[in-house]
């Protein structure tokens, strides 16, 4: 198995991952081999059913490979226990849905607060964390509004803040501009690029959104689950 890179923030070697469907095996995951640095925006280009959201979920712990192996900083994804995947998810990763995921009767600190919350951070240091990312991605003047008085943009931001506020070495986005128009859909792509560069994260994208080519550092295809090109 080829050697881990010491400063990969996540690696993969030979992962699959299979599905019983009606008496048949689908291979959503097929072989892929990989390793995201900090400092860079990587894309997971494909059309639907191609196998992004899955090798997200592998690359984020929220699956199990069938076959192969995902490493976090070096270390084997399978010998984690329960509590440590979970306490690995709240310090070591953000992630960024499609549908924001806001909590709708929360307010945008408040949501962004949730993270330091799990953690169990103070309330003070939840309130400047919290204000902090918010003004990162360009909301501070929006920090009690709910979600339902924000655009779709200004909610994907908020759910970006929230990604980051703890600033985790990797944030996973899933689809992040499916719900927006193409030049809110440009804007969150800018933002997630200029954060990578300020705070040395690793992003790994999967969309079939081509807008996003303008800021990646690499792009990574699926096909059948399959890589098929770097």
């Amino acid at each position: 198995m080829n050697q881990i890179p010491e400063d990969a923030v996540v690696a993969a070697r030979g992962v699959g991952r299979e599905f019983a469907v009606g008496g048949e095996v689908v291979h959503a995951v097929r072989d892929v081999s990989l390793d995201i640095f900090p400092a860079e925006v990587v894309v997971l280009l494909g059309r639907s059913g191609s196998g992004k959201t899955t090798l997200l979920n592998l690359l984020g712990g929220l699956d199990t490979p069938t076959e192969g192996v995902v490493y976090l900083r070096g270390r084997d994804l399978s010998t984690f226990s329960a509590s440590e995947l979970a306490q690995m998810r709240r310090t070591d990763l953000g992630f960024v849905f499609q549908t924001f995921g806001l909590l709708p009767l929360l307010s945008a600190q408040e949501n962004v607060e949730l993270p330091l919350r799990i953690a169990g951070a103070s309330r003070s240091e939840r309130e400047r964390l919290a204000r902090v990312a918010l003004d990162t991605v360009g909301l501070l003047h929006r920090v009690r509004h709910r979600p339902y008085e924000l655009s779709g943009g200004e909610q994907q931001r908020v759910a970006i803040a929230r990604a980051i506020v703890n600033k985790p070495p990797l944030i996973l986005a899933d689809e992040p501009t499916a719900e927006l128009d193409s030049v809110s859909a440009s804007s969150i792509f800018s933002l997630l690029a200029e954060i990578v560069v300020q705070d040395r994260l690793a992003v790994v994208v999967a969309t079939h959104d081509q807008a996003v080519l303008d800021v990646a550092h690499r792009v990574l295809k699926l096909e059948d689950g399959a890589l098929v090109s770097d």
